[in-house]
């Protein structure tokens, strides 16, 4: 093989890599940009974890994307809770906030499994409905725990974080519907 066609295909390789990126990058940045929810460092981060993210060529690629990664998210912080309620000596208070914080996170759950297919439907209205229906869990979560005077949620990170990820679908989905 000559080396100008080597050559050439290597280009063409590094440039498709480059372009595919940009997709992430480009996207997670007006993201960002048109949401003050949503933090650029973390939505990079975040959706580069899912392989498929890799593989996006588009915006559209990115919502499913966003949202597996948010249905993840919402399994993980359940097993968390699981986890935290497990504690013999955990207040009672405390107690309840989480058995209705795991209830909240299996409803987000099926939210976004509901979303997901909205969105795949075309269906972007019913999308944006369920996923800000999703998103309120990570508040209703965490606002239960100021509630009561001394008491501090041990699932902060969680809930901000599996907020910022349903920020991220639905800016995603905006820009789709563009």
């Amino acid at each position: 093989m000559n080396s100008s066609l080597v050559s050439s295909i290597l280009f063409f390789c590094i440039l498709i890599v480059s372009v595919l990126s940009d997709v992430l990058s480009d996207s997670c940045g007006e993201a960002a940009k048109d949401d003050p929810n949503i933090k650029f460092d973390f939505c990079v981060s975040t959706l580069e974890g899912n392989p498929k993210a890799k593989s996006a060529t588009g915006v559209a690629d990115l919502v499913k994307v966003a949202i597996e990664t948010a249905i993840s998210n919402s399994n993980s912080i359940r097993s968390l809770i699981t986890k935290l309620l497990s504690d013999k000596g955990l207040e009672p208070y405390v107690r309840s906030c989480l058995q209705d914080c795991s209830e909240l996170y299996s409803d987000a759950g099926s939210s976004l499994g509901k979303g997901e297919q909205a969105f795949e439907g075309k269906d972007y209205g019913t999308a944006n409905s369920v996923i800000s229906a999703a998103m309120d869990s990570a508040n209703t979560c965490e606002d239960q725990f100021k509630e009561k005077v001394g008491v501090v949620s041990p699932l902060t990170k969680e809930n901000n974080s599996f907020f910022q990820l349903n920020a991220i679908s639905l800016a995603f989905i905006n820009m789709v519907q563009k």
